[in-house]
């Protein structure tokens, strides 16, 4: 059984949601990352999603476009990211730490270290769980075996665009948590339409029977209290990294332990 499902049933039990924030790996900078993570579980954090940089992120906005793009310039690459996991786990056993990225690092990373590199050294460091936002479901059934037969959980996204076929075919390959795209369009952008929200979900639970977590657009205490009275889990990623961006240098994870406090208090009400 995978971290991830041990700590969102619990939560489950306790009838509290889940806050699940993303952070780009190596973003402000590389020495940051491990104690940004503990910031963030201390704040309240019950999974972390910890973002590979990749040069053509598709689906994510101009905001982690950037963010991305500095830690590239940085040098960080795959084989960085485990090493902040591992460092990560040094500290904190539990909470589940999850890679949200693209399918070019994982290839690139068993291209350069042998045939299922990743998913061994991966396990190794102490990832709990692998979001590809490229990689579709019918392709992706002996990756899912692998990944659970060491522990890890594949993740996927749905979306408002999402048809019923998709969602079901989805269903049958993930574990952990489903991840419901809020907006139509990539991360950070537009307002997001609670109401919406509220509609879909009913959708996605007649075929996916594991929680369904919901991100993009979410930016405040409110709007993430209001997702939070339909959803498993809360997914913040944008407006974390533009707290990162904006805070003096120094102040960088309080400023962010201090916004995800907010957001704690706000779920737990």
């Amino acid at each position: 059984m995978s971290r991830i499902k041990t700590t969102l049933d619990a939560l489950k039990a306790q009838k509290r949601k889940a806050l699940i924030p993303y952070v780009m790996a190596g973003f402000p900078n590389a020495e940051i990352t491990p104690a940004l993570m503990h910031g963030m579980v201390e704040s309240g954090a019950d999974i972390i999603e910890l973002g590979v940089p990749f040069s053509d992120p598709m689906a994510d906005g101009p905001v982690i476009q950037k963010a991305g793009e500095a830690a590239l310039r940085l040098g960080i690459g795959m084989s960085h990211v485990l090493d902040m996991v591992k460092t990560f786990r040094q500290k904190d056993s539990a909470t589940p730490v999850v890679l949200m990225g693209y399918a070019n690092p994982v290839e690139c990373y068993d291209l350069q270290h042998g045939s299922n590199a990743f998913v061994k050294h991966a396990a190794a460091a102490g990832v709990d769980g692998v979001l590809i936002v490229d990689y579709p479901p019918e392709e992706c059934v002996d990756f899912a075996a692998t990944l659970r037969a060491n522990n890890m959980d594949l993740i996927f996204l749905l979306a408002p665009t999402s048809t019923d076929a998709r969602i079901e075919q989805v269903a049958h390959v993930a574990s952990g948590y489903v991840y419901y795209v809020s907006l139509k369009g990539i991360t950070g952008a537009g307002n997001l339409d609670t109401d919406a929200v509220e509609a879909m979900l009913p959708r996605i639970r007649k075929y996916v029977h594991i929680p369904v977590g919901v991100g993009f657009g979410i930016r405040d205490a409110a709007t993430a209290q209001t997702v939070g009275r339909v959803a498993d889990a809360v997914v913040i990623g944008s407006r974390i990294i533009q707290l990162l961006e904006a805070a003096p240098k120094g102040n960088e994870i309080s400023s962010v332990r201090e916004f995800l406090h907010g957001i704690r208090v706000a779920l737990d009400a």
